[in-house]
């Protein structure tokens, strides 16, 4: 990738430290994208070793929609809002330089689908991490429907995995 090209990519990428999502740290203030991002990332990488054949970059790429959008909470979130942040990210992977182009799209795809082994991990750790976070902040910062949402908040996306359940 070219340097000029590369600057744009992190220029993109840098909204992410400035869109902030629903919820908070356990130091008081709202958490960004990129936060939640980093730490999926982080998340991936220590559970590499319950997961050897699993190539987990898709948990660092995984927001990067936010980036034009903004953070919808997921109990918020239409079908509609996932539709057009799929259409923009989707535009502006065309963008990119070769091999990137392409290994994004088929990544995005791959996520969407939740097909594979890796997809399944991204999602999961994807809610485990909002779960944790939640957990983390004042349970003053909740609204009332998260109380119980908190309970079951990424079930359904862990149980392919004795590990990511318990």
């Amino acid at each position: 990738m070219k340097p000029e090209k590369l600057i744009e990519v992190l220029s993109v990428a840098e909204r992410l430290k400035d869109a902030v999502r629903h919820c908070y740290t356990s130091g008081g203030r709202r958490e960004s994208v990129a936060e939640h991002s980093w730490r999926i990332s982080l998340m991936a990488y220590f559970v590499s070793d319950e997961f050897p054949e699993a190539d987990l970059l898709m948990c660092l790429i995984h927001d990067m929609g936010e980036a034009f959008t903004g953070d919808i909470p997921a109990f918020e979130k239409t079908v509609k809002d996932s539709e057009k942040e799929a259409d923009v990210l989707g535009e502006w992977v065309k963008t990119l330089p070769e091999p990137f182009d392409k290994e994004m799209a088929e990544l995005y795809q791959e996520m969407e689908a939740q097909q594979t082994l890796e997809s399944r991990i991204y999602k999961a750790l994807d809610k485990l991490e909002a779960l944790i976070q939640h957990n983390e902040s004042d349970i003053k910062t909740w609204i009332p429907l998260e109380y119980n949402l908190q309970m079951t908040y990424g079930n359904e996306q862990v149980k392919f995995s004795d590990y990511l359940t318990e």
